[in-house]
C-alpha cells in the first residue's frame, strides 16, 4: 500500500459565521492522481491554500509530504510546486528566462541543464527565446507548470490548470500529469472539467457546501448513482409496443422509437433481454449501454446535499 502524500483530519475553516471546511477528512495516496471536485463556492481553493500553507485552518491536522503545515511550513513549502488558474509568468520575459528566473531563486543545481530539460520536455524548444507575451494560452500554462517542477516538488496542486484551454492543448496538458504521475510525483487536482478528473484521477472527493459528500475511484463513484440502462432503437411503433409490452418496466420515446431498460449493465442481464426479445420475435435497430458518468454523480450528489441542507434549514425555522 502507498504511503500518504497528504493527511487532513477535521479541517475546518470559517469566515465569521459562514463555515467554509466543514470538518473534512482525506488521504491522498503518494504517487497518485487526487482530484477534488465541487460547486462554485465549494470550498476547494481555500483546501488548497491550507494545505500549500497560504492559510491557516482553524481546526483539524493538515499533514503534506510527513510535515504538519502548521508547525513545518518551511518544510512543506519546499516539497510542494503549485499551478493555479491563470499562468504566472512574466510577459516580458522569455520563456527560457523566466525558467532561469525560477532556478536562481530555487538555487537550483545546474540551472542551465534544468532549464533546458524542461524546455525540452514540454515541447517549448523553438520558442524558448520568443517573448512570453507572444505566447498562446496552452504554451503560457505548460511554461507555467515547467517553472513549478524546478526543483522536483514530490507534491503538486493544480487548481484548475486546464481552464479555458482548447480540447487539443488540454490533451497534451493531460499527457504531461500521466507523465509527472508515472515518475512518482503526487498531483493534487481540482478541476471543473469532470471528463479531466475521470480521464486522470485514481481518487476523487466532492466537496460540497464545505462537506465531503463522497470519495472514491471514478467507477466506485459511478457505482453510487442509479441509470445503468439498455436503449434499444425500433423500426417502427408496432415494434416499439410488443417490445414495451415484453419489458415490463421500462420507458419509451416514441419520436426516437426508442425504450429504455434499466439494467445492471452485465453480461448476464443483457443476455436474459434479448432472449426475452427473441421469444417475441423483435429485432432491435440498435443497441446499446449507458451507464452513469461523472456528471451524473456529481448532480446527483450535490443535488442531494443542497435539498438535505435545504430541508435542515426549514426544520430548524
Amino acid at each position: 500500500m502507498k504511503s500518504s502524500a497528504i493527511a487532513v483530519s477535521g479541517l475546518r475553516k470559517a469566515y465569521g459565521d459562514r463555515v467554509v471546511l466543514d470538518g473534512i477528512d482525506f488521504e491522498v495516496a503518494a504517487g497518485s492522481v487526487f482530484s477534488m471536485l465541487g460547486p462554485n463556492g465549494a470550498g476547494k481553493t481555500t483546501t488548497v491554500n491550507v494545505l500549500t500553507t497560504l492559510m491557516k485552518a482553524d481546526a483539524g491536522t493538515v499533514r503534506v509530504a510527513g510535515h504538519d503545515v502548521a508547525t513545518g511550513t518551511k518544510e512543506v513549502r519546499a516539497a510542494i510546486g503549485v499551478t493555479g488558474q491563470f499562468a504566472a509568468v512574466d510577459e516580458l520575459l522569455s520563456g527560457r528566462e523566466n525558467l532561469r528566473l525560477i532556478a536562481d531563486l530555487k538555487r537550483a543545481r545546474s540551472g542551465d541543464r534544468v532549464v533546458t530539460e524542461l524546455l525540452e520536455r514540454f515541447d517549448l524548444v523553438e520558442s524558448a527565446d520568443r517573448r512570453v507575451s507572444t505566447y498562446s494560452g496552452g504554451m503560457r500554462r505548460k511554461l507555467d507548470l515547467a517553472m513549478t517542477l524546478v526543483g522536483k516538488p514530490r507534491i503538486i496542486f493544480l487548481d484548475e490548470p486546464t481552464t479555458g484551454l482548447d480540447p487539443r492543448s488540454r490533451r497534451t496538458m493531460w499527457g504531461i500529469v500521466r507523465e509527472l504521475v508515472a515518475d512518482g510525483t503526487t498531483v493534487f487536482l481540482t478541476t471543473q472539467y469532470l471528463e479531466e478528473a475521470d480521464q486522470l484521477a485514481d481518487r476523487i472527493a466532492v466537496l460540497d457546501m464545505g462537506r465531503l459528500v463522497a470519495q472514491g475511484t471514478p467507477d466506485e463513484l459511478k457505482r453510487q448513482v442509479p441509470g445503468t440502462h439498455v436503449r434499444l432503437r425500433f423500426t417502427g411503433l408496432d415494434e416499439l409496443d410488443i417490445a414495451a409490452r415484453a419489458l415490463p418496466g421500462s420507458s419509451r420515446d416514441d419520436q426516437e422509437l426508442t425504450l429504455r431498460v434499466p439494467s445492471d449493465g452485465e453480461s448476464r442481464s443483457l443476455r436474459a433481454l434479448l432472449d426475452r426479445l427473441d421469444e417475441h420475435m423483435i429485432n432491435a435497430e440498435e443497441f446499446s449501454v449507458h451507464t452513469p458518468d461523472l456528471d451524473d454523480v456529481f448532480l446527483a450528489l450535490t443535488r442531494r446535499t443542497s435539498t438535505d441542507h435545504t430541508n435542515t434549514e426549514a426544520m430548524a425555522q
